[in-house]
């Protein structure tokens, strides 16, 4: 491994001491052009080593031990090819939570934890009852209805703890809360996992992505009290037309009531695409990415659809790319359905988010 030999080969690298390793990792990482090549060694040692930040201090002097020397060797080189970490650790944590990731999720982002903060304040005034920590027997969360109806039973690549939503979050002092393009579950599970008296449901076009939600609702003991849903956008949501067919994967939340829709849909522009960086556009899902023509199409297509919901949420929430805050808000204000529409900033200051309040 020539191309590698910042550190030696692989016989070399029980010659240094890891916090050598680490130093020299980050060296060949930034002669790649890789962007934080310092962090990015770090988290790459300590998922290789077994060990968190205070003992990768306390070891740092010890030798590196040449039984992870092939492992490390071919982590640092997929770094180096672009691959990010997050994928290669498999982990990115949002929130204070870790979070498990592959290829078939957007990795998580740290603004997006502004966007949940919004949620749950906003939410918390509206349903201050529903905001403690044990909700098991409030009575609020068991029994699953749609539109004031019964559902079903889950079915295969449906639903997962479909027993849990209910419609009508108004009259019980619960909000059910909807996360439409949920990926790895960063937002929806996050805000079960806050929130356990809240009925929450996930939905995502990909299967697969909806397999690393349901993973990561699980790990965080959110599995049970949550509702994950195969479909596109707002669609399996929709009210029923009477005596119209409904597809067997969207019976249990047809006409469901959401009282709180939150998405980061795609929003990044299709020829905006080749320039992100390789990071972003060789790795990471493209339906995840594309927003259309000029990013909004996700937006104007929820607009359209909440008018075949059973009501409008008293909550929306979306996140958007730079530049496109006005416009999404302006297509919310054009509903006139919320009192309040206002656009959250980022921790650059670029409008980041729309909140729309009833």
């Amino acid at each position: 491994m020539e191309e590698l030999s910042v550190g030696g080969t692989i016989e070399g690298w029980e010659q240094l001491m890891i916090g050598e390793a680490c130093v020299r990792a980050a060296s060949m990482l930034e002669a790649r052009s890789i962007t934080e090549p310092r962090n990015n060694a770090e988290l790459l040692l300590l998922h290789v080593l077994g060990l968190d930040r205070a003992a990768l201090l306390r070891d740092w002097r010890d030798p590196f031990p040449q039984r992870h020397a092939k492992q490390w060797e071919a982590l640092l080189a997929r770094k180096a090819a672009g691959e990010p970490v997050q994928y290669l650790i498999g982990e990115q944590w949002f929130y204070g939570l870790p979070y498990k990731v592959t290829p078939a999720v957007l990795i998580p982002r740290p603004e997006t934890e502004l966007l949940v903060e919004a949620v749950l304040e906003a939410a918390d005034r509206l349903w201050p009852g529903a905001a403690g920590e044990s909700g098991a027997d409030d009575g609020a969360g068991s029994d699953a209805v749609q539109a004031g109806a019964e559902a079903g039973g889950a079915r295969e690549g449906e639903t997962s703890g479909s027993d849990v939503v209910q419609a009508g979050g108004e009259a019980g002092g619960v909000p059910t809360v909807v996360d439409v393009g949920t990926g790895s579950g960063a937002i929806g599970v996050t805000l079960a996992a806050l929130r356990p008296r809240w009925r929450v449901c996930a939905s995502d076009l990909s299967p697969d992505a909806l397999a690393v939600a349901r993973t990561n609702a699980e790990h965080h003991g959110a599995a049970a009290r949550m509702t994950f849903v195969q479909g596109d956008l707002l669609g399996p949501f929709a009210q029923p037309r009477p005596g119209a067919h409904v597809d067997a994967a969207a019976e249990n939340v047809a006409g469901l009531r959401i009282d709180v829709l939150v998405s980061n849909p795609p929003y990044i522009p299709a020829g905006d695409i080749a320039g992100l960086q390789t990071e972003v556009r060789d790795h990471e899902p493209r339906l995840a990415l594309d927003g259309g023509e000029d990013g909004l199409t996700p937006y104007r297509r929820m607009a359209e659809q909440l008018a075949l919901l059973s009501a409008l949420p008293r909550i929306v929430g979306f996140e958007l790319g730079m530049g496109q805050a006005e416009a999404v808000a302006d297509l919310l204000r054009g509903i006139g359905a919320w009192r309040e529409v206002r656009i959250i900033d980022d921790y650059a200051g670029i409008g980041r988010h729309v909140l729309a309040v009833e």
